[in-house]
This record gives C-alpha cells, sequence and structure tokens, in this order.
C-alpha cells in the first residue's frame, strides 16, 4: 500500500516555489504526491522530478478533459484532439516521473446535454481510450478513468460503468479510479460497489464527503477501507481535498466555505486517519459477509 497527496489542495501547477511544500510532504509519512498536469512546462516538470527524486518521493499524476478535447463528441476532429491530448499528459508523466495518469478524461468535465449517454458516445469513448492506453502501454504509464458523480458528468458515474469500460478497452496499463467522494453520491452500497467490480480498480482516491479532511465527514469508511481490504487492493491510496486558496478550482469544485483550518493539517491527519483505518479494516473485512 502506497499513500499519496493531490497537490490540487495547494496549487495547479507545481513550480520550485513549491519545493518546501513537498518536503513537508515527505515529512509527514506520504510515499508520493500527485501531480496536476492541466498544463505543464517540460523544464519544471523536470526540475520538480528531480527535487522529488532527492525527497524520495514517488508520483502520480492528474488531468481531465475539456469540451475542445472531449473523447465523446460526435465530431471526428475534437475525439483526435482527444487522443492528442492524453498522448501529450502520458509524455508529461515521462518527463515528471508519475507512473500513472488518473482523471475524468472519459468525457469533457462539467459538459452536459440534457440527456444520458449514447451508445454511440460508449463507442467513440472506448475507440480513444484504448488508443490512449497501448501508447500509455508502450511509455510504461498506466491510466485511470475516474467516474464522477452525475452532477460533474453525464458519461460515466459508477463502478460498475467504469469496470465495464476498463474491460472493453482491454489494456493492462488501462484501469479505473474508486474515489470515496463520487462513491457516497452514486452508490447504493459502498462494499459491494467495490468488491462487486475490484478487477478493473487500479487507483483509489481518499476524499471526504464535503472535500475536506478524510475522517471528519459521513463517507461510509469502515464499508471503504473493509472492501479495499477484502479484495486486497495494494496500490496507491491518495487523499483529495479541495479548499478556497485556488479560486477557480474552488469554483469548479463548488468549495464556498472554509472546510479547514489549515491545508497542511488536511494532509497530515488524513494520511493518519488512512493508515488507523487500513489497520482496523483487516478485522473489519473478515467479519462482512456479502455475497458477491
Amino acid at each position: 500500500m502506497k499513500y499519496g497527496m493531490n497537490l490540487l489542495l495547494w496549487t495547479a501547477n507545481v513550480t520550485e516555489e513549491h519545493f518546501p511544500l513537498l518536503a513537508r510532504i515527505k515529512g509527514f509519512g506520504f510515499d508520493g504526491v500527485e501531480l496536476p498536469l492541466f498544463d505543464a512546462d517540460d523544464a519544471m516538470l523536470r526540475r520538480v522530478s528531480q527535487e522529488l527524486d532527492n525527497l524520495g518521493l514517488a508520483r502520480t499524476a492528474v488531468c481531465v478533459s475539456t469540451p475542445d478535447t472531449n473523447p465523446v463528441s460526435p465530431d471526428a476532429a475534437v475525439r483526435r484532439a482527444a487522443v492528442d491530448h492524453l498522448k501529450q499528459r502520458i509524455d508529461w508523466c515521462v518527463t515528471s516521473g508519475a507512473e500513472l495518469l488518473c482523471g475524468p478524461f472519459h468525457s469533457a468535465l462539467g459538459a452536459f446535454c440534457g440527456r444520458g449517454r449514447t451508445d454511440a458516445e460508449w463507442q467513440w469513448c472506448v475507440e480513444v481510450q484504448r488508443e490512449a492506453a497501448l501508447y500509455a502501454q508502450q511509455a510504461g504509464v498506466k491510466l485511470s478513468v475516474e467516474p464522477l458523480n452525475r452532477f460533474e458528468v453525464y458519461f460515466l458515474n459508477t463502478a460498475a460503468d467504469a469496470n465495464r469500460l476498463v474491460a472493453e478497452v482491454d489494456n493492462p496499463a488501462y484501469g479505473y479510479l474508486y474515489d470515496s467522494f463520487h462513491a457516497n453520491i452514486e452508490e447504493g452500497d459502498v462494499y459491494r460497489s467495490v468488491v462487486e467490480n475490484a478487477a478493473g480498480i487500479n487507483h483509489v482516491h481518499i476524499s471526504e464527503n464535503h472535500r475536506g479532511t478524510p475522517g471528519t465527514g459521513h463517507v461510509h469508511w469502515a464499508e471503504t477501507f473493509g472492501a479495499l481490504r477484502s479484495v486486497n487492493y495494494d496500490g496507491w491510496l491518495t487523499i483529495e481535498a479541495f479548499g478556497r486558496a485556488l479560486p477557480e478550482l474552488a469554483a469548479a469544485t463548488c468549495i464556498w466555505r472554509d472546510l479547514f483550518d489549515k491545508a497542511d493539517h488536511v494532509a497530515e491527519h488524513g494520511l493518519e486517519f488512512m493508515k488507523r483505518q487500513m489497520a482496523d479494516a483487516q478485522l473489519w473485512a473478515s467479519d462482512a459477509e456479502v455475497e458477491v
């Protein structure tokens, strides 16, 4: 098991000014960080990568798709742009040393059309993801597509659908991200949603229902960690929390009030919480009797 911290709590663009932050995160006891790759500069990525190596921090990365790079667009040129968009970010993963790229890159974030997805959109998505997955596999990077709740995307909302997408893309470098925040909204039974769809999970975000410090809200944490333990998940557990430090990101994630005193406390106390939960999960998982 590896414990990570998503840097979007502090910045959408990691630079040398964040090196003291990276050192603090290492001091808290994290194994790695998650780098935002919405945009990047190769030279800076190399400097950040070197600093992370110096600190002994591994890394994953996160990106999104936009309306101009939408994998489910009816416009073939936009779908081609979606492939190129993902390939560039895979290249940035190689430059930065990130082993995995995650995010809702199945469709454009926040783009709605007043209906659910169509069969044609599903096939377009599979085609785009297959090409990106092959490129990632050749680059030695894993992809982890993220289902989001219905208020953020319409295309992919549940673990079952994400697991199906992973199966149809059918590449060992391609899996899906299980996020406790979105699951808290969309899944009727958190334990079952993990256990029944564990085959495709290759990354996990630990995120509270209000996006603040894990353990201070009402996510079903015992079921979440118990299920992960019961399926022998041993990848990253990465905290994803959001505050108001970045106005554009705060608006995108609908953060209108302060959810914590200090961002560093979210990381420090969140890591302690995850480790306690994993320590307790073995007993919980062994006692849980769920037919799957």
